[in-house]
């Protein structure tokens, strides 16, 4: 399993507008990701900066890097570019973080 991290970021005031679409989320957009090998999927606010922390469980030998090609992947992402800063596609402004210590 592979786990990964990286950060987005909201425009203000749009918090609670963010929470209510993923609280919705499209069945078929789940399934797209349960399908690319996601397993296990959060994301966090810091509030006070709008930054969103997200982590992923991976199985080995995912097929999310594929994701972007999706039409749901691209619809989601235009849904969801006005509330986040994004890249002229509508995919979020992404920052991996780099792992620095782990316990289990």
């Amino acid at each position: 399993m592979q786990e990964i991290a990286f950060t987005m970021k909201l425009k203000p005031g749009v918090e609670a507008e963010y929470k209510r679409r993923h609280d919705e989320i499209w069945p078929e957009l789940a399934a797209a990701l349960t399908e690319a090998g996601i397993r296990d999927y959060s994301i966090y606010l810091d509030r006070a900066s709008g930054t969103l922390f997200a982590v992923q469980k991976r199985v080995d030998g995912h097929t999310a890097d594929a994701l972007p090609g999706l039409p749901v992947m691209q619809k989601w992402w235009a849904y969801m570019a006005d509330l986040m800063d994004t890249h002229p596609d509508h995919s979020p402004l992404v920052t991996a973080l780099e792992p620095v210590f782990h316990m289990e």
